[in-house]
């Protein structure tokens, strides 16, 4: 074969012993030709790059208790690491429903959990938002059983052409579906600066949103770095050191990426819909990672007690393990809540 063969593509090398972009990582991106590599990486309390570790498994199994022959929906897929811990549990006779919509993610994901061995008629796949949870409901006859996961994965978040990160050089889109929408740079340019400060403190709470809306009103910022950049200027003048910085612009993002996909009104539409599609004695699981999220599930869950639509509900939110969030630091802001339908529902 030549050497001049463009069949024949050599995998992109990295200078010294570290991987530093994204696209260089191809160990961690290949991890079933590089299994040693990954569990070095998790070794040392990382996520390896393209990868996703689901947060508290354990605790989700214990509260949705899954059973043979039940019906599940897994609202938020993923990397679908929850999913692959429900589905040997329902089995035999019963059925997982997985809906995300990511259309880059979700393919792979359905590739990955095809190849262990669920065929359709164990684990269904649909791309929708939680518009759509009515017309499934239909098809699955209702659920026993159902999680949502709102945190965003972490290939998104590692990839740094999906523009979720200030750590890398990306175009600043954050949108879940990048076919769909304006992107972050565009939503940006379309704020006037007190609108801005007032998006920065209802998503993120951010003590900074006036000096962060005027350092970064009227200023062309296309990319991830432009944001950041103009973010640490206007953090300098007000004295902050480097975690209170990156913890500003953490929340900055945060607040951007809520705004772009519409995120609190999806989740609001996704707790008024669910007590429908649930059966009696059906159980929820939802994973929030941000107070924005955390209230809203709280006061939908106490309202369904209030009314009658469940039976109990978390009285405090669950928190990942001192283990966990030492091995995966990424599950340190989670909270798990979980409510309860009676077993028969009132005439």
């Amino acid at each position: 074969m030549s050497h001049d063969d463009p069949s024949r593509q050599r995998r992109v090398r990295y200078k010294g012993t570290h991987p530093r972009r994204f696209e260089e990582k191809y160990k961690e991106l290949s991890p079933n030709q590089h299994a040693r590599e990954l569990e070095k990486v998790m070794a040392r309390g990382h996520t390896p790059a393209g990868t996703h570790r689901s947060i508290m498994v354990e605790e989700i199994l214990e509260v949705l208790a899954p059973q043979p022959g039940e019906v599940a929906l897994d609202a938020t897929l993923g990397y679908g690491g929850h999913t692959q811990a429900l589905l040997p549990l329902l089995l035999p006779g019963g059925r997982l429903f997985g809906v995300d919509v990511d259309p880059l993610e979700l393919p792979r994901t359905e590739i990955r959990l095809r190849s262990l061995g669920y065929g359709e008629d164990a684990f269904t796949v649909r791309r929708m938002n939680f518009a759509g949870l009515p017309r499934l409901k239909a098809d699955s006859g209702g659920f026993d059983l159902v999680l949502a996961d709102l945190g965003v994965s972490s290939m998104q978040i590692d990839n740094p052409a999906r523009g979720f990160t200030w750590k890398a050089e990306g175009p600043l889109d954050l949108r879940l579906n990048p076919q769909r929408g304006r992107s972050a740079a565009d939503l940006l340019a379309a704020l006037d600066e007190g609108a801005l400060a007032d998006l920065l403190l209802e998503n993120a709470d951010e003590p900074h949103s006036v000096a962060i809306a005027r350092a970064v009103h009227g200023q062309s910022i296309r990319t991830t770095r432009d944001l950041a950049d103009h973010v640490r200027a206007a953090l300098r003048s007000e004295r902050l050191d480097e975690d209170e910085a990156k913890k500003a612009l953490q929340r900055t993002f945060q607040a951007l990426r809520i705004a772009v996909n519409d995120e609190f009104t999806v989740l609001d539409q996704f707790l008024s819909l669910l007590p429908g599609c649930l059966n009696p004695g059906g159980r929820v699981a939802i994973l929030t990672f941000h107070s924005g999220e955390d209230r809203r599930v709280k006061k939908a869950f106490l309202q369904g007690l209030r009314d009658g639509i469940y039976a109990e509900v978390a009285p405090e939110p669950i928190r990942a393990s001192p283990e966990e969030r030492r091995s995966n630091p990424r599950s340190t802001s989670a909270k798990l809540r979980w409510a309860l339908c009676p077993a028969r529902r009132s005439p």
